[in-house]
């Protein structure tokens, strides 16, 4: 194991556990990181191993958000190298949020800026009864734009403007009120709570949980017309013809076990 890594990530029983592991700058990222995560989610995406994916962390914080060091670079820059490291970041929280296998974050610490940007790309996350969370970009006279489209989809546009406003931390059962967190537990119980869910999960068609995150993105949006119905009707129609949802049928019908479980 390289502990110099910026993560490490273990597979195991069909569920990848990715571990932020530099508690020394409390996690945070830059250029590097960005792109060596972004390629880890691609590569996970596509094995066929893995039906979960877990995303924790070590020490006092899950991440403080940007490195101070990349932070002094990007000062520097002008405008082109600032638009190509805010598409790598923007790509980083596009790559995790569309992810066709279910993510869950495991928040054992606070989390900042575009820390608060990869929870709210998961589906799931859980945190610690002591974990604190905020917006901080505008103290720096910058906006959370890279992370705003999953922080407005987690907390909805009226609580995520406040906080994108202010800057103002807010305690876990805060953020679990505002819909970015989905479950606060006591610390020693964030990442075994985290690998409850995922075994939940790899239970469950692959298919079947990749479109039910096709059918939340497009929901979300979109008037509740005759257009939705038909798109939503199209939609299991489709899944319902497709092998695994025969498989799933019969095997409810047969009394068996699907065939995508594993034993």
């Amino acid at each position: 194991m390289n502990t110099s890594a910026p993560f490490i990530t273990e597979i195991a029983g069909g569920i990848a556990t990715v571990t932020l592991q530099r508690p020394e700058i409390h996690n945070a990222f830059d250029d590097d990181l960005i792109n060596r995560l972004t390629r880890e989610f691609q590569g996970l995406g596509r094995d066929t191993v893995v039906r979960a994916v877990v995303l924790a962390a070590k020490g006092k914080s899950f991440s403080a958000g940007a490195n101070v060091n990349w932070m002094k670079r990007m000062a520097e820059y002008g405008q082109d190298e600032n638009l190509e490291d805010a598409k790598a970041l923007a790509g980083l929280m596009f790559t995790l949020a569309s992810l066709r296998k279910p993510t869950i974050a495991a928040v054992q610490g606070s989390a900042f800026g575009g820390g608060v940007g990869l929870i709210a790309a998961c589906d799931i996350a859980v945190a610690a009864r002591e974990a604190e969370f905020a917006l901080t970009e505008v103290k720096l006279g910058v906006l959370p734009a890279a992370v705003g489209p999953y922080v407005v989809s987690a907390m909805g546009p009226r609580q995520a403007t406040r906080y994108m406003l202010t800057g103002e931390r807010f305690n876990a059962e805060r953020a679990a009120e505002i819909g970015l967190i989905t479950e606060v537990v006591d610390q020693g119980q964030v990442l075994p709570r985290a690998l409850e869910f995922a075994e939940i999960l790899k239970n469950n068609g692959p298919r079947a949980m990749a479109e039910v995150k096709n059918l939340v993105r497009y929901v979300v949006g979109h008037e509740r017309d005759e257009a939705l119905m038909a798109q939503t009707a199209g939609h299991i129609a489709r899944v319902r013809a497709s092998s695994e949802g025969r498989e799933g049928l019969a095997a409810f019908l047969e009394k068996r076990t699907p065939n995508w479980v594993r034993k």
